[in-house]
């Protein structure tokens, strides 16, 4: 089971990370159209079940201004700084 859900990972996200532990931190980036960049980030256990699930966005600087917690608990968006 953990394989298939590691392929439909791999799929889906244009990179990871292998943690210590066996699990994996995926991501992917999606260019918004005023030079902002959100990167989404899925971690996983070693069965590939998700830990957490989160979207940061960047300015057109690079600069983390925001991080929107999606999972397990929506926590809406923070501002940093």
């Amino acid at each position: 089971m953990e394989v298939n859900r590691r392929r439909k990972n791999e799929k889906k996200f244009e990179t990871w990370e292998d943690l210590a532990n066996g699990g994996r931190v995926y991501s992917y980036e999606v260019q918004g159209r005023y030079g902002w960049t959100a990167r989404y980030v899925k971690e996983v256990d070693a069965s590939e079940l998700t830990l957490r699930f989160y979207q940061e966005i960047y300015d057109n600087f690079g600069q983390l201004v925001e991080v929107h917690e999606k999972y397990p608990v929506d926590k809406g968006h923070e501002k940093i700084g």
